[in-house]
């Protein structure tokens, strides 16, 4: 039997950055996002965050800084999970994350359930952007795993400028999401049966994508 094709929110951004990068880098394998300060740190964070909510271990001297949003993570009511890993069938219905009728995959850095109200929140590192869809998504996925949940209030935390960029959905909300979702869904996993991943030349070609045999490396829009 065929392997179901799965996505992640993740892999459609990048694919709607550029098709031929998701395809060598997420894919193939080919090319590796080079690592970058940023990108260590945000790992870094997520550790650290990890092991303080878990009280594995305490956060670095040079992260305490974010100590205030540990404290308030873990004085919230309900369960606490954290890094939880989250799947969906493609009729929205939940399954195991390997399950061989995974069809869309999501990791929460922090979920709270309680009674039918949760929580779920994603630890960024880097500059604000706001992307809902994203939080969507996760809801959706806590939707499906926790039947008597009927409000997600999912967020980004901003650690750098110690913010908030909060949504709050309800179970009503997510036939909107996948009417104007889906479309965009669709293309990607048409990409894949066609194997059709062309090249889009932009801001990230001049020297931050790593797929240096591109045509349009180095010559994307300054």
């Amino acid at each position: 039997m065929a392997k179901q094709w799965a996505w992640s929110f993740s892999k459609l951004n990048n694919y709607e950055t550029c098709a031929y990068r998701h395809q060598q880098v997420d894919l193939l394998k080919n090319f590796q996002d080079g690592d970058g300060e940023a990108l260590v740190w945000g790992n870094q964070v997520h550790d650290a965050m990890k092991q303080a909510l878990t009280g594995t271990a305490p956060l670095p001297a040079s992260m305490e800084y974010y100590q205030r949003w540990v404290d308030l993570v873990r004085a919230g009511p309900g369960e606490l999970l954290v890094e939880q890993k989250y799947a969906i069938a493609k009729d929205f219905t939940k399954t195991a994350y390997f399950a061989p009728n995974v069809w869309y995959r999501g990791i929460a850095d922090v979920v709270r359930i309680h009674g039918d109200i949760a929580l779920a929140l994603d630890w960024k590192t880097g500059r604000v952007k706001e992307n809902s869809v994203q939080l969507a998504l996760m809801a959706q996925c806590i939707f499906a795993h926790y039947p008597a949940v009927h409000h997600v209030r999912s967020e980004f935390i901003w650690l750098q400028e110690d913010c908030t960029t909060p949504e709050i959905y309800s179970r009503s909300d997510m036939a909107n999401l996948w009417i104007a979702l889906l479309p965009r869904v669709e293309k990607m996993e048409t990409a894949a049966l066609t194997k059709q991943y062309p090249p889009k030349p932009g801001g990230l070609c001049v020297k931050y994508c790593p797929v240096k045999s591109c045509q349009f490396w180095g010559k994307g829009d300054r």
